[in-house]
C-alpha cells in the first residue's frame, strides 16, 4: 500500500458510545458549564496502526505500508474518493487535519465523567458487531441537505411507467421493493448497474459504494447506493432521487396498491427531466437500455415477491 505520509501521525481515537456518555454527561454537571475538554481513548497510536487493528478484525492479510511524502490532501482526496464509500467532498477536510496530531492535551473529563474507555480493537468489535446485526441506526452517507423536489411542471420529462400484476400480498411486494441497493443489487443487469457506479465515482458522483444501512429495512433520507431516499409511506410507496452526475434531474419511484387478498398491483416509474441539449441526448442515449434495465428490475421484483410469499406461507404452516 503506497500511502500519503500522515500514516504515521499518531492520534487518540476514541469510540463513539464513549463521546455519547461524555456528551450526555456533561449536561448533569454544573461545573462543566461553558468549559472546554478534550477527550479520547485509552491508546495513542498512528493512522497506520488503527489500520492494522482494523484488517486484523475484517480477516484480512497483513499488507506492507510504505508512506511517500508526494500525496498531498488533494490527491489523497481524490485517491480516497476512488477506493472508499467516503466522497471526496468530506475526504478533503479529513485528511488536511490528518496532518497533525490530535492527542489530548488534558484528561479532566475522565475525572469529572468516569466511565470505561473502550481501546481500539474493543471499538472496532462492537462496530462490526452492530454492522452484522443490522443494528446500525445511522451511517456517514445519510448526512448532509436533502434537495428539494424538482419542479415537473417546468420543462419537459421524460418518462419510463411499467405496471404489473403481481400474485402476491402487497406487504411482500413492498418488501421486495424496499430490498433494492446494497447487497441485494437492483434485481437486473447488476454489471451495468456497477459500470455506471464506476463512471459516476470518476466523475465526483457518490458511485455504488454508499451502499445501504440495513439490507432489509428504509428510511426517509438514507442513501441507497447514488440514491436518495425522498418518499416513504410502509406497504405503498418508496421514491428514489437520483445523486449521481447527471445533465438533469431523475426520480424511481414505485407504487404497490393491493387489488385484492392474493393480488395487488405494483407502478414502476423513472422519470427525468434534462437539463439543456446535453440532458435530451443524454436520456435518448440510454433509452435503449431501459427495457433491459428497467424491465428486469421489475421482473426481478415480482420474483422476489413470490419468493418472499412463499417463504411467509411456510412459516405460517
Amino acid at each position: 500500500m503506497i500511502t500519503p505520509k500522515w500514516v504515521t501521525t499518531r492520534c487518540q481515537p476514541i469510540a463513539v458510545g464513549n463521546v455519547i456518555a461524555y456528551l450526555v454527561g456533561v449536561l448533569s454537571r454544573p461545573e462543566t458549564e461553558g468549559g472546554t475538554f478534550d477527550i479520547g481513548g485509552p491508546e495513542i497510536m498512528p493512522y497506520r496502526e488503527i489500520m492494522r487493528v482494523m484488517a486484523e478484525e475484517l480477516g484480512l492479510k497483513s499488507r506492507l505500508v510504505i508512506p511517500v511524502p508526494v500525496l498531498t490532501p488533494r490527491l489523497s482526496s481524490y485517491w480516497i474518493h476512488l477506493v472508499t464509500p467516503l466522497s471526496r467532498d468530506i475526504a478533503r477536510p479529513l485528511a488536511e487535519g490528518l496532518k497533525n496530531p490530535v492527542i489530548c492535551r488534558e484528561d479532566r473529563i475522565t475525572s469529572l465523567i468516569p466511565q470505561q474507555l473502550l481501546g481500539v480493537r474493543e471499538a472496532i468489535r462492537v462496530a462490526l458487531v452492530q454492522m452484522n446485526e443490522h443494528s446500525v441506526e445511522t451511517t456517514w452517507s445519510m448526512a448532509g441537505p436533502i434537495r428539494g423536489d424538482p419542479d415537473w411542471a417546468a420543462g419537459t420529462v421524460y418518462r419510463d411507467i411499467r405496471t404489473a400484476e403481481i400474485d402476491a400480498l402487497s406487504s411482500a411486494v413492498f418488501q421486495a421493493v424496499c430490498r433494492v441497493g446494497g447487497g441485494h443489487g437492483w434485481y437486473a443487469c447488476d454489471w451495468l448497474w456497477r459500470r455506471r457506479g464506476n463512471i459516476d465515482r470518476l466523475v465526483g458522483g457518490p458511485g455504488l459504494r454508499r451502499g445501504r444501512r440495513d439490507p432489509e429495512t428504509v428510511r426517509y433520507g438514507e442513501a441507497l447506493d447514488f440514491w436518495r431516499v425522498v418518499g416513504f409511506e410502509e406497504g405503498r410507496v418508496l421514491s428514489l432521487r437520483a445523486e449521481m452526475k447527471l445533465p438533469g434531474e431523475a426520480m424511481l419511484e414505485f407504487r404497490v396498491k393491493a387489488n385484492n387478498a392474493l393480488q395487488c398491483t405494483l407502478v414502476q416509474r423513472a422519470l427525468f427531466q434534462p437539463r439543456g441539449l446535453l440532458g435530451i441526448l443524454y436520456w435518448y442515449s440510454v433509452m435503449p437500455l431501459h427495457n433491459i434495465v428497467f424491465k428486469g428490475m421489475l421482473q426481478g421484483v415480482m420474483r422476489q415477491s413470490i419468493e418472499i410469499a412463499g417463504e411467509a406461507r411456510g412459516v405460517e404452516s
